[in-house]
């Protein structure tokens, strides 16, 4: 990946996006080849380290702290930090961005829908200030509405420059927003192309779009 880009994996259930993620960001660790993140490898470096070398990972499922509010999962996305004033600056970032949280900042983040728990995680993600962001299925069980929404919101992070990694089910949306996109098989990357280029390619309109 280049800095500025978004690049999607798309492919069926099992195929090994998610794993590929987590292996990523460190909670799970490869038997065998190399991560490489800004030529640094990233093999025998904890999850929690890798966060500071520049790579947040909002997870498929979301993984939500419920109990506490909205404000606080924001800041724990910046656990690491220790500079008040950007902080600051950031959350307010994640409200200007998904304006619904900042209004309900003090609320706890179990008792938003499932789509404003999605914004929090990639608000969260987005408060460790990221060189890399990964978004694991952003648009997994939303309705058609805030599946949009939450699309805006990564067309909306690409033009700021945010380098994105997505995983999405929705290959369309994620095919139509992506610089890049490779196609997984079984832990193997089958076929590679610009996200333009895999949106009319006919195998996987077949495969991938529900197209005859």
């Amino acid at each position: 990946m280049e800095a500025g880009e978004v690049v999607t994996l798309i492919g069926t259930n099992g195929a090994g996006k998610t794993t590929t993620l987590r292996t990523l960001s460190g909670l799970l660790k490869p038997v065998g080849g190399q991560i490489r993140f800004e030529g640094k490898s990233l093999r025998k470096i904890p999850a929690h380290k890798i966060v500071s070398l520049g790579l947040a990972h909002s997870p498929e499922g979301r993984h939500i702290f419920p109990r506490m509010t909205i404000e606080e999962n924001l800041l724990l996305g910046a656990f690491l930090r220790k500079d008040t004033a950007g902080i600051a600056k950031d959350v307010q970032r994640a409200y200007d961005l998904f304006p619904i949280l900042g209004e309900r900042r003090k609320q706890a983040a179990g008792t938003l829908s499932g789509g404003e728990q999605q914004m929090l995680a990639m608000g969260r993600a987005l408060m460790s200030q990221p060189k890399l962001l990964m978004l694991d299925e952003p648009s997994m069980g939303l309705s058609p509405i805030m599946m949009q929404k939450i699309m805006a919101t990564i067309a909306e992070l690409k033009a700021q420059g945010t380098t994105i990694l997505l995983v999405e089910q929705n290959a369309q949306a994620a095919l139509a927003l992506a610089d890049h996109g490779h196609v997984l098989e079984i832990g193997k990357i089958v076929l590679s192309g610009t996200g333009r280029d895999l949106l009319h390619d006919e195998s996987v309109r077949k495969a991938y779009l529900g197209e005859d």
